[in-house]
């Protein structure tokens, strides 16, 4: 069974080659890769607990697999699940498991395990961002191969929801040691972390078809700075870089010995704002803000470019999708006029608190510069990646506003958790996503889509900037890499050398 999921298709002068470790197995070995990455994993390898999405980047599909798989096109497939089956109403699923699967621990991958995991990532203890999800869940054991969950709400996205990182199947006895220690029943297992520097995962012979995996060991290395990660391709020692730095490309795409891939995201880059204190919890205040942005000059300074502006938390190419780019336009006059109605006396101080991405930092710059223009002066606070996770996204949402990707492509429902980092509240906007997740007809619940977006933009919950684009720099004879990306992953098993 398919379910199917339209997607998007969409300065460094030079460095001599490096006489690094890094470089010399990457040149001398076909059956090793080094792959780039701009953020390391925190605080753990379990994605079933932490909200970092350079987690799922390591973990999805190597070490940890799910019932459905999401493949590169945006469609979804069977993975640990053979197949399918929906009831009419659009509640109950059953999945009928694949036999013969082990965890990397010996002990068998069965219906009571994928119980196990769901019941842990819904239940109260639990710190799985789509904790929610597994909360309306109930999941049935059949018999050791069949397994029934029966959803409180209607989520015609829940086989690509099951493809997440935050639906891995984890092992009961050793599920609590996955965050240094992580085991799954995927081709590849943790070798290796050296914290700062690099991750290494090599191939696991026990996994289930030993010809799955083409590539025997693959080397992360943590590169945040967009000049040290060209210099790293252009040295050799990193092979591919996923999501590069925007501001590096162009200096590869006349490179023979390089291939860069463009493709689309079903990411929203945001202006995050903390609705829990003041005056950012003045909806005319909010307002001000957006008006201040013009988003395609954001979209110049934090991702040169490579990005289309959005105007709610919605990208397009998702089912319902409506343009709302028109409801809070660039106006710094209209800001100005806002920011008096609701009794502002400039110059308004806030803080921004960045995390390392370039796009983040980048499109810092743009906004200390846009809003300056209309009497808000902004503070910077640059913070390490651990740092935004546990202060910004985490409690004590120690912010005023802050800049971020959200990747995950159904995410609306974070709007109508108060608990939820921006602490966005609305009645009316929880009344209209409960009739979201409960109506089973498609055209009424594309239009009730429409009406979450638009609401969104009215309210200005959130600073909704642009749609981006994330690039790939790789050497030619690299294969198998996504061109589109759906959700942030790295398939090390369909990659290999050509």
């Amino acid at each position: 069974m398919v379910n199917r999921r339209t997607v998007l298709s969409t300065a460094v002068a030079g460095a001599a080659l490096s006489a690094s470790p890094f470089a010399a197995q990457a040149q001398s070995r076909k059956d090793t890769m080094v792959l780039g990455m701009a953020l390391e994993p925190a605080p753990g390898l379990d994605p079933t607990t932490g909200a970092a999405a350079a987690i799922a980047e390591i973990t999805l599909y190597n070490i940890f697999e799910t019932l459905t798989k999401i493949n590169g096109d945006g469609s979804v497939t069977p993975l640990l699940a053979e197949r399918w089956e929906i009831s009419p109403d659009l509640k109950t699923y059953t999945f009928f498991l694949r036999k013969g699967v082990k965890f990397q621990n010996g002990e068998a991958f069965n219906a009571q395990s994928v119980k196990y995991s769901f019941d842990r990532a819904g239940g109260e203890k639990s710190t799985n961002k789509d904790k929610r999800t597994f909360a309306n869940l109930s999941t049935q054991v059949v018999d050791e191969h069949t397994v029934v969950l029966i959803n409180k709400e209607i989520d015609p996205n829940l086989p690509f929801v099951l493809g997440q990182a935050t639906a891995a199947i984890v092992e009961p006895k050793s599920a609590e040691g996955n965050t240094n220690k992580p085991v799954g029943t995927g081709p590849y297992k943790l070798d290796a972390w050296v914290k700062g520097s690099s991750l290494t995962l090599s191939k696991w012979d026990g996994y289930r078809n030993k010809a799955h995996a083409k590539i025997n060991k693959v080397v992360f290395r943590f590169i945040a700075d967009p000049a040290a990660q060209a210099a790293a391709l252009l040295s050799g020692d990193v092979d591919a870089f996923p999501r590069i730095g925007t501001r590096v490309v162009p200096q590869f795409e006349k490179n023979p010995q390089f291939q860069v891939i463009r493709g689309a995201s079903l990411a929203k880059t945001i202006v995050a704002m903390n609705s829990r204190r003041k005056p950012l919890d003045d909806v005319r205040v909010r307002r001000a803000i957006l008006a201040a942005i013009d988003r395609k000059a954001f979209v110049e300074g934090a991702a040169d470019g490579l990005g289309a502006p959005i105007g709610s938390h919605y990208a397009k190419g998702l089912p319902g999708y409506i343009d709302t780019t028109g409801i809070n336009p660039y106006d710094p006059e209209k800001a100005k006029k806002l920011l008096a109605e609701a009794g502002i006396k400039t110059p308004l101080e806030l803080t921004m608190t960045l995390p390392p991405p370039p796009y983040a930092r980048q499109g810092g710059e743009v906004i200390v510069a846009q809003l300056a223009k209309v009497g808000i002066t902004v503070k910077v606070q640059n913070v390490e990646w651990a740092q935004w996770l546990s202060n910004t996204y985490g409690g004590p949402f120690n912010y005023d506003l802050s800049i971020i990707s959200h990747v995950e492509p159904f995410d609306l429902g974070n709007y109508a958790k108060p608990e939820y980092y921006w602490g966005y509240q609305s009645k009316a906007f929880n009344t209209l996503f409960d009739k979201i997740k409960n109506t089973g007809n498609e055209a009424e619940r594309l239009k009730l889509l429409g009406e979450a977006q638009k609401l969104l933009a009215t309210d200005a919950a959130n600073g909704f900037m642009y749609q981006p684009q994330f690039p790939t720099v790789a050497k030619k004879g690299v294969k198998g890499l996504w061109k589109e990306m759906p959700i942030f992953a790295n398939d090390l098993a369909a990659m290999s050398w050509g």
